[in-house]
């Protein structure tokens, strides 16, 4: 049988055959008969059989019977530009797999006159409102990005005609529900329905059938659930040594194009460092990453000098990339399907492809379930081949820190002393993270410790300045001996500085002069400049005369006393001051 048998309109054969396809896959021969009659269609079938034209053919048959009848309305001039409904809606679980639907509607669509656009998450919504204000007979979008441009009143729903849920399975688990269940709320009740999956639960079966109207129920399952086509092995080693196993069969294999599959994003980094430190070129692709990376790293997938492809499940859904030889599963799944997706990967379109799962002893369990599953043992390959002593250095993170925590390797004094440095020996990542603090400590400059003030030699620290009640000056002054510091300025009395190793200066009214409070009594043997005494005629004290009293000889601190300051407290002592006749000055 021949596409030109089925059914399909002219432009759509010849697209096709363009595109390198003349007879039909079995889901195809059964499905697209289905699809043209307006049935609702469940189809199972392995991955890498032509899914995606099964219900992409006689959908675009569909719509371009009905352009080339009825055409569509011109817009009237003048008119407000409203936005254009779509009549057939596909959703995908992931972007990769929207990217790649909506480029197998523009090939198969090539010589007819349907539109299509693609929306998803992780990019601008600008080009694609545009893009749906344009016109779209078409529109293959993620459940959560179609949500937000329903919602806005971008994308209207209100003349959809099909619905299609690709990856079935994936779109109706518990993840996807709650999204599916809003979209299913804005579309129209009167619609045709198809859904599509490589592998689909019993539970997934019952609740399909609740949004399904008399489906066709399609089931291409041959006698084990993976295609022939791949030849699959598993290898017993421990997670410490799966990478520099996974070097070695690279390197062994030298596979056209590879991918890994990690099963978690921290994880799919992870391999790719260490396959860089190996030599190798990688990339990685998971939901960490932006979407324009994620494109960037497959359209270099798809070059003529691929990386290896380190990924997490996200690509093992739907990615259809040629000529993909090789598959590690350096990580075993958490669910037997996904080995089941991830191993459609090679082997796609009639080409042959090989598929190597590493297994932890504690994996075991996953194995005999995927075992059970696709029906057969998988064939297991022999550690005997490979040089795995070499994994503590290319060795992944866990395996590190798992073989290095507690006592470590127990070396010898010789082999530590003749091939390894004291570089070596530091090289993990606790011990260097460790000596990088003891590094920076080393070179960290220790703090100033703040000077004392000298307590002998008639040397006085410096006064606490105007308002710097309980703050520790930020520079002390230490003068010369016979040098006497600055006084305190005025209404800084009762002020007490900070001293460890001296006494507070106290002043003594019988000389008038200040004294150390050390017991000393010793006079600074230089004094600034006296001014005038302000005493009755501003006579100065005679050299026999003692200071600080008047004329009569009486102290002058008393209230009305000969002398007293012009306050008339006697605070500063007017003439009397200890200065001799000078009162403090300010701060200079």
């Amino acid at each position: 049988m021949k596409f030109s048998e089925l059914g399909l309109c002219e432009p759509l054969v010849r697209a096709v055959t363009e595109a390198g396809y003349s007879i039909p896959t079995p889901i195809q021969q059964q499905a697209i008969p289905a699809v043209l009659e307006g049935r609702d269609v469940v189809g199972i079938a392995q991955t890498g059989t032509g899914k995606t034209a099964a219900f992409a053919l006689p959908l675009l048959h569909q719509l371009q019977r009905g352009t080339e009848a009825g055409g569509r309305p011109e817009r009237v001039r003048g008119e407000r530009p409203r936005v254009r409904p779509v009549r057939v809606l596909v959703l995908a679980s992931t972007r990769e797999l929207a990217l790649q639907i909506h480029e197998s509607f523009r090939s198969y669509g090539a010589f007819a006159a349907v539109r299509s656009a693609v929306v998803y998450g992780g990019v601008g919504m600008q080009p694609q409102i545009r893009a749906l204000r344009d016109g779209s007979d078409i529109v293959v979008a993620t459940p959560g990005r179609l949500l937000d441009l329903m919602q806005q009143g971008c994308a209207s729903m209100d003349s959809l005609q099909v619905l299609v849920l690709d990856e079935a399975d994936r779109m109706l688990d518990m993840g996807f529900l709650p999204a599916i269940r809003r979209v299913l709320q804005r579309i129209p009740k009167q619609r045709q329905t198809l859904l599509f999956s490589a592998t689909m639960r019993p539970e997934i079966r019952e609740l399909a059938a609740t949004i399904l109207r008399d489906p066709v129920n399609i089931s291409i399952e041959p006698k084990q659930k993976t295609t022939e086509l791949v030849e699959q092995s598993v290898c017993i080693v421990p997670q410490k040594q799966k990478t520099a196993l996974l070097v070695q069969l690279l390197n062994r294999l030298v596979p056209q194009r590879a991918i890994v599959f990690s099963r978690t994003k921290h994880g799919a980094d992870r391999i790719v460092r260490q396959l860089t430190k190996a030599g190798l070129t990688a990339a990685a692709i998971h939901a960490n990453k932006s979407q324009n990376r994620r494109q960037r790293t497959l359209e270099e997938f798809r070059s003529s000098r691929p990386p290896i492809l380190v990924a997490t499940d996200i690509a093992a859904r739907g990615i259809d990339v040629d000529q993909v030889s090789h598959v590690f599963n350096y990580d075993m799944p958490t669910e037997e399907e996904t080995y089941v997706h991830r191993i459609g990967r090679s082997g796609r379109a009639g080409a042959v492809g090989e598929a190597v799962s590493l297994c932890d002893p504690e994996e075991r369990r996953m194995l005999r379930s995927i075992e059970k599953l696709i029906g057969f043992s998988i064939r297991q390959l022999s550690l005997a081949d490979f040089d795995l002593s070499e994994s503590a250095a290319i060795s992944d993170d866990r395996g590190e820190r798992s073989e290095r925590s507690g006592r470590g390797e127990q070396r010898g004094a010789g082999e530590r002393g003749a091939g390894e440095s004291a570089e070596d020996r530091w090289r993990f990542r606790g011990h260097e993270e460790r000596r990088r603090q003891r590094d920076a400590e080393q070179r960290r400059p220790e703090p100033r410790a703040p000077r004392k003030p000298a307590a002998s030699g008639g040397q006085r620290p410096e006064r606490r300045p105007e308002g710097a009640v309980g703050q520790r000056p930020e520079r002390r002054h230490e003068g010369a001996a016979g040098q006497r510091p600055e006084r305190r300025p005025e209404g800084a009395v009762g002020q007490r500085p900070e001293q460890k190793n001296s006494r507070r200066p106290q002043r003594t009214s019988e000389s008038g002069a200040e004294q150390r409070a050390d017991g000393r009594g010793e006079r600074s043997e230089r004094r600034p400049e006296r001014r005038p005494d302000a005493r009755p005629g501003g006579r100065q004290a005679g050299p026999g005369e003692p200071r600080g009293r008047g004329a009569d000889g009486d102290r002058s601190r008393g209230r009305g006393a000969p002398g007293a300051d012009e306050f008339g407290t006697g605070i500063f002592g007017g003439a009397s001051e200890s200065s001799g006749g000078r009162r403090p000055a300010r701060d200079r």
